[in-house]
């Protein structure tokens, strides 16, 4: 066991992974030398080589398209797109080609690949630096999303991803990355990465989160909980696609209360889904109406005004407020 961060768990997966399948692929800009923007994949190129750390050139949709071709023949590519916000040249590969090569060839031929997006806001960047796409990816059949929320998670979720069968996109919550220390296995291990994890059992709210929210849903809870000592369950849903409705339903009919809290604006998001599911299918077994704790409706701000965009403590807090005193 090691005491890491988010960004050392990445690396020690890849690193495992490397190792273990000599077909796995990186590439990406500046993820060789420079060991990428947030050095995720420091070292890796030279303990493996040029040919298996790729340092590609600054074209998003070149990245998925060389991915597609790796794929198909044999390879497991693992594309990083330096910021979520760069992803969209690269979008016509991941909807045309990457999800559909199954259906398109009748399963002649798969595109099983990891596409690492480091994700979301937090970090006061600027504009395209801090993007929450993830509702956006999850509507799209045939690509699974997932997302860590701590060092633990990171590693094992991502040495099961590279192992699927199936196109995963990666979303690595960028404001975690050196935030949280956790003691994390040396050796290989993994999470089921289609699984939610239950990190708390309760039985008076259920509390839904993933990412960075869990982060600062966690950092809320102790003063909530001194002024309503409640017994909550705390959810961490780790795949945005597919939703694990077995686990969120089961406990939103033991509780009957109900707050998703992540950071995408809600029209049409991964809360309003989560939401909407829901009260279709426990609407006999709340005691309030499901809360949706979100960013706004607007393109995320710049720098320090993000702060007023992101769910802060105190808009986490004033949720779980409005639903434990729901009569």
């Amino acid at each position: 066991m090691s005491e890491i961060k988010v960004i050392d768990a990445i690396n020690k997966a890849l690193e495992i992974g490397l190792e273990k399948n000599p077909d796995l692929i990186l590439l990406g800009e500046d993820i060789g030398k420079q060991g990428g923007v947030f050095r995720t994949t420091s070292g890796l190129q030279a303990k493996f080589g040029e040919e298996r750390v790729v340092d590609t050139p600054l074209s998003e949709q070149g990245i998925m398209g060389a991915a597609v071709g790796l794929s198909i023949n044999g390879h497991l590519p693992v594309p990083e797109l330096q910021f979520d916000g760069f992803i969209w040249p690269g979008f016509d590969q991941i909807i045309n080609h990457i999800t559909r090569f199954r259906t398109r060839t009748r399963g002649r031929y798969t595109t099983p690949m990891v596409i690492r997006v480091p994700f979301g806001g937090g970090i006061h960047a600027l504009e395209h630096h801090s993007e929450s796409m993830e509702a956006i990816f999850s509507h799209i059949p045939g690509i699974n999303v997932v997302i860590p929320s701590d060092p633990y998670s990171a590693k094992g979720l991502l040495l099961d991803c590279l192992e699927s069968k199936d196109p995963v996109i990666f979303l690595e919550p960028k404001k975690i990355y050196r935030a949280i220390k956790q003691e994390v296995p040396d050796e290989h291990f993994k999470i089921d990465s289609k699984k939610a994890r239950i990190l708390r059992e309760g039985n008076d709210l259920t509390i839904i989160s993933y990412g960075a929210c869990m982060y600062d849903t966690k950092k809320a809870l102790p003063e909530f909980l001194k002024e309503y000592p409640i017994d909550f369950e705390l959810i961490d849903l780790v795949s945005l696609s597919p939703i694990d409705y077995n686990t969120i339903l089961k406990s939103a009919k033991k509780t009957g209360r109900v707050v998703i809290i992540n950071e995408e604006n809600p029209n049409c998001g991964l809360a309003s889904e989560l939401s909407a599911t829901i009260s279709e299918k426990c609407i006999k077994y709340l005691k309030a109406p499901v809360k949706r704790v979100t960013g706004f409706d607007v393109i995320i701000p710049l720098l320090k005004t993000e702060d007023h965009y992101l769910p802060t403590k105190t808009r986490i807090i004033e949720g779980l407020k409005e639903v434990i005193n729901y009569k």
